[in-house]
């Protein structure tokens, strides 16, 4: 790769990771529309800089992210009631996370997920069909109210939507906030929630897929050079500074107008990968 294709593979990674677009669905159109071939060292980049785009979570909600509850637990609380307590945004981000471990390991051993993962067809189509379900989520999740707090039920409920996103095209950020609008939270809170979801969920994936790279059937780590690892460190801040960029304008943006916007948007992009497949152009998933 050429470092101008670099920077415009980081720079979609990090417009879409955390955007409810699939970020699956925009980098097979912008592989295939540069004609980058899918070597083992472009498979290896389009896995690793999703560490750019997890640190950016990090950073922009750091005092939120890095908290422990200073108020003593209610007085007759057991000592469980009292580590909940002070552990209490770990404890609910634990909660969420717990189905994806459970429906993600089961997918992988029985290869479902690697199936869906080698059909760009799937994405495409999940690209449309959510879209147009985009149209109409806003009328059909409107009770979010700021005084609807997420409890362990919730926080496990969005977990469950979590899953759905393992059919890629679906985008694990519209899985997430749209589970957390059905839970009653605003659309503010249900995406600042997806956004803290997202950094054990991708870091985990994120690290097997890494894992997978060195030491997994027909590894090979001789794109690891000098010049190659550069680009990497390239991409993972271009990818984390357009991430940072994009969670400040999509939470006031989602807060504002709503799913529908990005439902037209999702319908046009399936469009695009389906017509592509229908005039003889071979896509290929990168991730």
């Amino acid at each position: 790769m050429t470092v101008l294709e670099t920077i415009i593979l980081a720079i979609v990674e990090g417009l879409t990771e955390f955007l409810p677009v699939s970020s699956t669905g925009h980098m097979i159109i912008t592989q295939s529309l540069l004609g980058i071939e899918s070597t083992p060292f472009v498979k290896a980049f389009t896995i690793i800089i999703q560490f750019g785009a997890i640190l950016s979570v990090v950073c922009l909600y750091w005092n939120r992210f890095f908290r422990l509850d200073r108020f003593p637990a209610p007085e007759g609380s057991t000592a469980w009631q009292k580590f909940k307590h002070r552990w209490d945004f770990y404890w609910k981000l634990s909660v969420a996370f717990v189905p994806a471990i459970v429906i993600g390991f089961a997918g992988k051993m029985t290869g479902l997920i690697d199936r869906f993962l080698e059909s760009v067809e799937v994405v495409a189509v999940m690209l449309v069909a959510g879209g147009i379900f985009m149209l109409f989520c806003d009328k059909i999740f409107n009770k979010g109210r700021e005084e609807n707090r997420l409890t362990e039920r919730r926080a496990f409920k969005i977990g469950l939507y979590q899953c759905i996103a393992m059919i890629p095209g679906v985008s694990r950020s519209m899985a997430t906030i749209v589970g957390g609008m059905a839970q009653g939270l605003t659309r503010r809170a249900a995406a600042e929630f997806s956004f803290f979801l997202a950094v054990p969920t991708m870091a985990a994936a994120t690290v097997l897929d890494v894992l997978g790279l060195f030491f997994g059937d027909g590894a090979n780590t001789n794109w690891a050079t000098a010049d190659n690892l550069t680009m990497l460190f390239l991409g993972c801040v271009v990818a984390f500074v357009v991430a940072l960029l994009a969670m400040k304008w999509f939470v006031a943006f989602l807060t504002r107008y709503g799913f529908k916007a990005f439902g037209v948007y999702r319908i046009v992009v399936g469009a695009i990968i389906l017509f592509l497949l229908l005039t003889g152009h071979s896509l290929v998933m990168v991730d």
